[in-house]
């Protein structure tokens, strides 16, 4: 919206008066430094805070639910596992699109700095878990009240004019990608720190008592700090419409200039747009299209991260690696900074940028509430799916055609297949300006 604005009024004019009301800064093609700093260091916090809970799981979750004693062999470990992995993300999308609609309704900032607290407390509680089903359920409660992706993806965009809506989301993609790089880092080097580092932590210490802590702690920690960086966060929801009524309060001055007809005619379009827009986001084909291919790719990446987490750990005689903690977490940290998170953070912000501007800025929030909706219960199949997949692979060790853990990844590359098909669907419904 404001892009719009900065392109019809003249920039010496209505353009910065608005702007200054508003609030809000005039980003310059010479300033993309200080907004690639400025949303790093305040947009972007809650991002990385929300990926580390998810991805410092992985290198130490098929200990954590061996510890537990629920499984009866080492085979059915996976299954376990992939319920623990997926609880977080099926909590996520029953609340999505109710997160979504509060943000419309009050504003991005209430709805992320929620999702912050909830980390500080319910992480925590996960570090603790004594038992299966309470590490399922603080995951599962944990993910519930954790909707604060969908309003950032919107916030991103907004606080950006159009021409650098991309830098904003490629820079949510970005630090989902950094905390994608840490989390497997503090769960492997983390956990269990009473075996890797017994002077220093004893095995009757709190740390001890409790393994898998340290990194829950570590991570409760720092969404502390994304809390309190939080208060210092702009809203943006009522700016855009403070800037609204701004442009119609001063449009009796400015239709004496030679100008106004451009800003009357935006207007007349933006109320039009808006009232069109108002149909059912279900039937918006540009926006739900794009959704099908982020949960595609979003299904794979959780189900290859689990599905190579414990494969990595499991014992050589059932086809794994017998990797540590340690060592999980040392490979998806470097993983992290290879091709491939390259690629799932290149395909994540063009599918954001797609659904974003799909959609009119009153139903930013809803519509990435539904985008949050399907990718979580799509990302929540990831790891149930990929854990049963895994279990029935480790018992088929002389099957004739993919045995062991090649059927695995067999179908991980089918689905991710399925994901490049999809995508071509998606550029093909690009909406029309």
């Amino acid at each position: 919206m404001i892009a719009v604005f900065m392109a019809v009024l003249p920039t010496a004019t209505l353009d910065v008066k608005l702007l200054a009301r508003a609030g809000l800064h005039h980003y310059g093609p010479y300033s993309l430094l200080m907004l690639f700093i400025y949303c790093l260091d305040n947009r972007c916090a809650p991002s990385p805070e929300t990926a580390l809970p998810i991805s410092s799981l992985f290198p130490f979750v098929y200990f954590m639910v061996r510890d537990f004693h629920i499984a009866k062999s080492d085979q059915d470990i996976g299954f376990y596992a992939g319920y623990v992995g997926s609880s977080f993300m099926f909590g996520r999308a029953l609340t999505s699109v109710f997160c979504g609609m509060v943000a419309d309704k009050y504003g991005r900032k209430p709805v992320i700095m929620i999702g912050t607290v909830s980390v500080v407390v319910l992480n925590t509680l996960f570090g603790l878990s004594t038992n299966f089903w309470m590490a399922v359920a603080t995951r599962f409660l944990l993910g519930s009240a954790n909707g604060l992706l969908g309003p950032m993806k919107a916030y991103a965009v907004e606080v950006c004019r159009k021409e650098h809506q991309a830098i904003g989301m490629s820079i949510v993609s970005t630090s989902w990608g950094i905390g994608l790089i840490i989390g497997p880092a503090l769960g492997g080097f983390l956990a269990q720190p009473a075996e890797k580092y017994p002077k220093i932590f004893s095995q009757n210490s709190l740390f001890g008592k409790f393994p898998y802590f340290l990194p829950c702690f570590c991570i409760s920690l720092f969404a502390v700090f994304a809390t309190i960086s939080c208060l210092w966060l702009p809203e943006t929801l009522h700016k855009h419409n403070e800037l609204q009524k701004d442009a119609h309060d001063s449009s009796e001055d400015i239709e004496a200039s030679s100008s106004s007809a451009g800003l009357k005619e935006y207007i007349q379009e933006s109320e039009e747009k808006e009232a069109s827009s108002n149909e059912s986001l279900l039937k918006n084909w540009p926006l739900m299209s794009s959704i099908i291919v982020y949960c595609i790719f979003s299904l794979h990446n959780m189900a290859y991260s689990e599905i190579f987490s414990l494969w990595a750990v499991s014992n050589r005689e059932y086809g794994g690696l017998s990797f540590s903690t340690q060592d999980v977490g040392q490979v998806l940290a470097v993983s992290g900074f290879g091709l491939l998170n390259v690629l799932s953070v290149s395909i994540t912000t063009g599918l954001l940028l797609l659904q974003n501007n799909a959609v009119e800025q009153h139903q930013r929030g809803a519509a990435n509430g539904i985008s949050m909706t399907a990718m979580s219960l799509a990302k929540a199949a990831g790891p149930a799916g990929g854990g049963t997949l895994f279990a029935w692979a480790q018992k088929r060790q002389e099957a004739f055609f993919l045995p062991e853990d090649h059927m695995v990844f067999f179908v991980l590359n089918l689905v991710e297949f399925l994901g490049i098909v999809f995508t071509f669907k998606a550029l093909q419904a690009l909406p029309k300006k």
